[in-house]
């Protein structure tokens, strides 16, 4: 494996680079103006109980420091994993609890916490009374339990939890359903002070299988040990004393759901053998109901390792797949399964059928539905309703079918059909309550003839969000409500039986609020929380959704924004930072939908490109970049010459506005925006410099697919050496940052990807700097390298694009 070497390259000085010695940098910090965005303070997280009466705020302290970013992490089989906490990694906690009681818009904090707690999940009660959390303390993760009535909190029992895969708990009626570390495991194997011998591979051939290329694999038989050691877990029952009942004995649970009686558990065990090839998610398990001693009651699935998969993004395994209760029903399971192999090349005119299997599991499944593409979801509500989506990836086709599951005989009713990258056809998705057994199910008026639907309300004039009532007896549906401009609305539950609605309500100077909302009156608003606005020196940002047109006619929009106060009439154009990335469509149309809204509070942060409109630069954050493939073309069969009629429409929109001049606008990107970003500067002029944040520019390296990819490298070579920047490196003429984490845990952006670009720019002369943050992934998360990411955007866009000179006799594109 190739190590990261922390590579920094300085500014080209007399056609020299600077010595590595010569820069002695660490991490640095961004001018204050920049600083400030990264200590804004942060919005409480905000869940509403089932009871819609109270709302749990969990709030949230500033970033976390690089010292708890770098602790020590275990790397098995695709999951990151704190070996002290015996959990998933993470850095992003809660550090104080209040309740607002929704009727009243009264808040009470939250006592009995310890000091400075680190709150990881919470889970309200099926009657809305109590939150069971989990909170990291010094010796691992322990469950505390809330009551409402009290707002104050206590610690369950005396035990850690085992959250390694999931937070660890579940609501079981009045009881709580953990995993929890086994009495008496001990400490975790040591690594092998020499290693046993060579770790081998090897295929014995067969079918074409599509696998892309995974971070964090298992490598050597100690990392399959490793494994085992942290994911096992014994299952127990607690009650809210604490007291706890053990189930069974201690194994390596991925999954464990209770059926909603309480009477048996859904499991899902890891079985080996293991793979050094694929993740933990295509790893063997065994699938089975058990009973509340751990007896098997019923195995459902004996899933074999899925080391070799059909090709292409609508391949799915054979067997048993998206196992679970059916939500409104006290035992009854439901699956999936493929009738074609899993194989979307087999010509098939039936792909999934699913299944109903009730307690005691006795007698053979019922089917409830054939599907002639992939089952994609099911939404339960009564013996006479469910929703099931089915969805076909290649075509982007998708179906939503009213079924009755207490009558599999019943024939499905189609309620819509659209293609998944319409927007503006979207009817919205169905409104869920929490039913007395605490399970998902649909919310229905109060006399059970309806749904509601709430929606975003993509239209031409942006997005619009909405509540509708659907009646089941003709499919025909009502408008509640619709957000009204100049405000930007969403609804987040219905309440009342559907005299009222809980809404997020937001403008461009005013950031998001709680507000109730009368839904048969004009007015009937009431506010319920008062969060002010996180960056009041922004406060008079100006915001603008431009629409415009590319080359071939297809519509393409962008969201503008100019610092306060400038008026490019008066003032003259800016220097701009574009920052975008692509996306694939199969039809122009789509391609060329209005998307987002001119009335969402403009929040700038220190992720994306708003931040730079506090050091003067105007912004066009997510110009459309799409890349249309109809019928039966692929996108990617034409990826650069779209790229290039999106950026050049994108260009030529903002200099005929006269918010930016041709000499001074930089693209930037993260992920597949950065692959855009060093694609654009290879094959066109439009851009003065580049900021690609964590990309992958060698497609040889993905062979297996990427991105939205079906092919591979051997059935499209032409596409992906095309496509691949890196081939084209002798011809990134203007100045390019990379930026990347050294632990990027994202599949396909390895960190060498950045590594070898910049080996292969800085060989050919060019301009270019790389940064690898340490002990970060995909998104970086420590405030010291969040504050490092300005300081080198900043310093890099000062140097090449503000006080850029005009370019000399050169064309747009190459």
């Amino acid at each position: 494996m190739i190590r990261s070497q922390n590579l920094l390259a300085g500014p080209l000085l007399a056609g020299l680079l600077v010595p590595l010695t010569a820069l002695a940098e660490g991490y640095q910090t961004p001018p204050p103006e920049l600083a400030a965005l990264v200590d804004t303070p942060r919005t409480p997280l905000q869940s509403l109980n089932p009871r819609n009466d109270t709302v749990l705020q969990t709030h949230r302290p500033g970033l976390p420091g690089i010292a708890d970013v770098a602790q020590p992490e275990l790397k098995l089989a695709g999951l990151r994993l704190n070996p002290k906490m015996r959990a998933a990694s993470r850095f992003d906690f809660g550090n104080a609890l209040s309740l607002l009681d929704v009727k009243s818009g009264k808040s009470r904090a939250v006592t009995g916490l310890p000091a400075k707690p680190r709150i990881a999940d919470n889970a309200w009660s099926p009657d809305g009374k109590q939150v069971a959390l989990s909170l990291w303390g010094e010796r691992g993760v322990e469950l505390w339990l809330l009551d409402a009535a009290s707002a104050r909190a206590r610690r369950l029992g005396d035990f850690h939890l085992n959250a390694a895969s999931g937070r660890g708990f579940a609501w079981m009626g009045q009881q709580l359903l953990v995993k929890r570390l086994p009495a008496g495991q001990g400490p975790a194997p040591e690594k092998p002070a020499a290693p046993a011998g060579p770790n081998i591979q090897q295929s014995a051939g067969g079918a074409l299988s599509q696998t892309r290329t995974y971070p964090d694999l298992l490598k050597t038989p100690y990392d399959a040990d490793l494994l085992d050691y942290e994911l096992n877990s014994q299952l127990a029952l607690v009650d809210i004393r604490g007291k706890a009942k053990l189930i069974g004995k201690p194994d390596r649970y991925l999954t464990v759901q209770p059926s909603p009686d309480r009477q048996y558990l859904l499991a899902s065990r890891l079985q080996r053998p293991y793979s050094t090839l694929v993740p933990i998610n295509r790893f063997p398990r065994r699938i089975e109901v058990m009973d509340l001693q751990g007896h098997s009651v019923s195995l459902v699935a004996q899933r074999p390792l899925l080391e070799r998969m059909p090709s292409g993004n609508d391949a799915v395994e054979t067997g048993p797949r998206e196992v679970e209760w059916r939500a409104d029903a006290p035992a009854t399971l439901f699956w999936a399964e493929a009738q074609d192999g899993g194989d979307p090349a087999v010509n098939a005119k039936v792909r999934d059928a699913l299944y109903l299997q009730p307690a005691p599991f006795k007698q053979p499944p019922l089917k409830l539905q054939e599907l002639s593409s992939r089952f994609s979801n099911v939404q339960w509500g009564r013996g006479d309703l469910a929703l099931v989506s089915e969805y076909w990836w290649k075509t982007r086709a998708l179906k939503v079918w009213r079924v009755r599951p207490a009558e599999p005989s019943h024939e499905p009713a189609l309620l819509s059909q659209r293609s998944s990258e319409d927007r503006y056809a979207d009817p919205g998705n169905p409104a869920m309550v929490s039913n007395a057994d605490g399970q998902p199910v649909l919310q229905t008026s109060p006399d059970g003839g309806s749904l509601y639907l709430l929606g975003d309300g993509a239209s031409p004039e942006g997005d619009r969000p909405f509540i509708d009532r659907l009646s089941l007896a003709d499919n025909k549906t009502t408008r509640l409500w619709r957000s009204q401009a100049p405000w930007y609305e969403t609804p987040l539950a219905v309440l009342n039986g559907g005299e009222r609605a809980l809404l997020s309500r937001e403008q461009a100077d005013a950031p998001p609020n709680l507000y109730l909302k009368a839904l048969d009156q004009d007015g009937g608003l009431r506010q319920l929380t008062f969060f002010p606005h996180p960056t009041p020196q922004l406060k008079n940002v100006q915001k603008r959704q431009l629409r415009y047109k590319r080359a071939d006619g297809i519509d393409l929009t962008a969201t503008l924004y100019l610092p306060p106060g400038h008026d490019a009439k008066r003032d003259g154009s800016l220097p701009m930072l574009m920052w975008a990335y692509p996306t694939e469509f199969k039809s122009a149309d789509a391609a060329g939908q209005v998307t987002d809204s001119p009335y969402r509070f403009n929040r700038v942060g220190y992720w994306g490109p708003e931040a730079l409109l506090a050091r003067g630069y105007a912004v066009l954050d997510n110009p459309s970049m799409p890349i249309v493939g109809a019928g039966k073309q692929e996108p990617n069969d034409s990826y650069l010459p779209q790229l290039k009629m999106d950026a050049q429409a994108a260009v030529d929109e903002v200099v005929r506005l006269g918010v930016a001049d041709r000499d001074r606008i930089a693209i930037g990107g993260h992920s597949y925006g950065a692959f855009m970003t060093a694609n654009l500067l290879a094959h066109t002029r439009l851009f003065r410099a580049g900021i690609a944040r964590s990309g992958a520019y060698n497609r040889t390296l993905t062979p297996f697919g990427f991105q939205s990819e079906e092919r591979n490298f051997w059935q499209a070579k032409d596409v992906y050496q095309v496509m691949s920047p890196f081939n084209y490196a002798e011809q990134i003429k203007d100045a390019l940052l990379l930026i990347h984490g050294e632990a990027d845990n994202n599949p396909g952006t390895f960190p060498i990807q950045s590594e070898r670009m910049y080996q292969a720019l800085q060989g050919l002369g060019a301009t270019v700097r790389l940064s690898m943050l340490p002990a970060e992934s995909h998104g970086y998360r420590a405030r010291e390298s969040i504050l490092h990411m300005l300081w080198e955007e900043d310093r890099w866009l000062d140097q090449y694009v503000k006080h850029a000179k005009p370019r000399v006799q050169e064309t747009g594109t190459q």
